[in-house]
């Protein structure tokens, strides 16, 4: 199991997220690319939300590949292209994560290779 580390010394997190998370010696550590809200046959929902939902159920398809779930993400790094994107990528993100919840760094970026793309997701699992 996962220790989350959220020491009593430093202002506690922002939102549900862990400062850090310590992985146990001989867990297999998985690390997914960044995955955008693209749908299997290239359907790209414009609300932001219906993309973080896509995002993730991309992560967990890749995570299934290796017999982990979402619940085995110990980090996430996340990128959105507006500062009003924030609060429905991280709705989404507060509902599948576990508990404790991952380590995590969510980032306003300017863009990405395609304009329709709102958020794009990276993690890293331990199982």
């Amino acid at each position: 199991m996962s220790k989350a580390l959220t020491p009593k010394s430093i202002r506690p997190p922002f939102a549900k997220y862990s400062h850090g998370v310590e992985v146990p010696a001989g867990k297999r550590l998985v690390l997914c690319s960044g995955q955008l809200g693209i749908g299997p046959d290239d359907t790209i929902p414009e609300e932001v939300g219906a993309q973080a939902e896509l995002c993730f159920a991309n992560i967990a398809a890749i995570l299934s590949e290796a017999g982990m779930a979402l619940k085995d993400v110990v980090r996430i790094n996340a990128y959105v292209t507006d500062r009003a994107y924030m609060k429905p990528y991280m709705e989404v993100r507060d509902r599948l994560v576990a508990d404790p919840p991952p380590a995590s760094t969510l980032m306003i970026v300017s863009g990405f290779t395609r304009p329709e793309f709102k958020v794009e997701i990276e993690v890293i699992a331990a199982g």
